[in-house]
């Protein structure tokens, strides 16, 4: 029997058994990051030589430096190899992906003030991108399509593709998804020193401007540490859903949406917030007979042992309150009527609204991207996107007159800071305005 949580709003301790939950696996600890800082230290001092070491060290493997990167033909030949179902669903699934990020391409602007002062925004596309995809106990073509096609929408220069190939294997149709969504170079390897590879760069692997992809806890400590000499994504810890039910769906659907999240790893989080006791009891019901027969049964039993909970609200008020405070990964709205809830939803990575719309079809090909913040940072933050791999640059043109008036104001302001070259530097050009 599944031993996983119930918590009612109206239990005493409601608050403290809700922060238990949701702080119960966000601990990195100094070992961990101990470990990942000498690997990139390695990696930074010795390059390709550390590289390979750790490489060979980790996956098993007896490679030299010249065998870590696939010649571009390698992806290739896999497109052409994987079976027609699985290439028709990728090539779908990239063309749904795309069609949905082209949509949120930033463009250059600018506009003339009342002063005559041209002002504006020049918006550009990264040079370089590394994605990390993970590799070993399972392949992730989904990942490599959503995080190489927004970099590829917004115009990046060059992007670089790592993927550890324990043993020396690699999934092809891992690579028939480079190949699709248009990956420039890939080397096979992972972990912290695939991390320190592309921020710092070695004589093989350029660095890069900015890294992203999901990981274990290696990779993220990795990207926490290097952040600041490259750009990341997120820190993304176990994958998350919560759902709210008014408990008028089917606990079949609801239990293996549930699943659907558990099984990626026994730190996954899935939560069921619902006003219904009944319905409750039904899901409960639903997971006891539908988990056997899953291939996943012990990752998932693990999970929502772990990090499960099925939470009893008063009403669907209260239901939005505990949503907005877990700020979930991904958040189902599986009601009658998840339009009314909708705009009172402030804090979730991903929305799927009413009982038609399984979270598993946004991992794959909705469109959206399924890289999203975990671990309560959808507060303040939101899912990958296209804006991630542009940047924009301030513009300000002035002439003759038109610096007149700000070139005053900076002055006073300047003067009042206590910056005399600031305030001369702005003075300079305004005495010749006068003149």
């Amino acid at each position: 029997m599944t031993a996983i949580r119930n918590i009612n709003s109206t239990d005493s301790d409601f608050r403290e058994k809700l922060d238990s939950l949701l702080t119960a696996n966000d601990e990195l600890g100094p070992e961990l990051t101990r470990t990942v800082m000498d690997i990139l230290e390695a990696v930074r001092n010795r390059g390709d030589t550390a590289l390979v070491e750790y490489t060979n060290r980790f996956d098993n493997r007896d490679a030299r430096i010249a065998e870590l990167e696939l010649n571009p033909n390698q992806l290739v030949e896999a497109a052409k190899y994987i079976p027609d179902e699985l290439q028709h669903a990728l090539e779908e699934a990239a063309r749904r992906i795309r069609s949905y990020h082209e949509k949120q391409l930033m463009q250059s602007w600018t506009y003339e003030d009342s002063d005559g002062v041209m002002l504006g925004q020049q918006v550009t596309a990264l040079d370089k991108v590394g994605v990390y995809v993970p590799g070993g106990k399972a392949a992730y073509p989904s990942t490599v399509l959503m995080n190489v096609i927004p970099a590829r929408v917004a115009g990046v220069g060059e992007i670089i593709m790592t993927v550890p190939a324990p043993g020396g294997e690699l999934d092809s149709t891992v690579l028939a998804a480079a190949h699709i969504a248009g990956v420039d170079r890939v080397f096979t390897i992972g972990g912290a020193q695939a991390v320190g590879a592309l921020a710092y760069g070695t004589e093989s692997v350029p660095a890069v401007d900015k890294i992203v992809g999901p990981g274990n806890k290696y990779v993220a400590t990795a990207k926490r540490l290097v952040f600041g000499i490259v750009g990341i994504d997120m820190v993304a810890g176990p994958s998350e859903v919560l759902i709210i039910s008014d408990g008028s769906g089917d606990p079949d659907w609801v239990a293996m949406d549930l699943f659907a999240q558990a099984e990626h790893d026994e730190d996954a989080r899935a939560i069921l917030v619902c006003n219904d006791e009944g319905f409750i009891q039904s899901v409960t019901a639903s997971i006891e007979r539908l988990l056997p027969e899953m291939e996943r049964a012990g990752i998932i039993h693990a999970a929502l042992e772990n990090e499960g909970a099925l939470i009893q609200v008063k009403d669907l008020e209260e239901a939005v309150e505990v949503a907005n405070l877990i700020a979930p990964e991904h958040l189902e709205l599986a009601v009658n009527e998840p339009d009314e809830l909708l705009p009172r939803i402030r804090h979730a990575g991903a929305i799927f609204i009413g009982h038609w719309a399984a979270e598993s079809m946004g991992d794959y090909c909705a469109g959206p991207n399924h890289v999203l913040p975990t671990a309560r940072t959808a507060r303040f933050s939101s899912p990958l996107g296209v804006y991630d791999f542009q940047k924009r640059s301030s513009l300000i043109r002035c002439d003759r007159e038109s610096s007149k008036g700000i070139a005053s104001i900076a002055s006073v302001l300047a003067r009042c800071e206590g910056l005399t070259a600031h305030a001369r530097s702005a003075e300079y050009r305004l005495n010749e305005t006068e003149k």
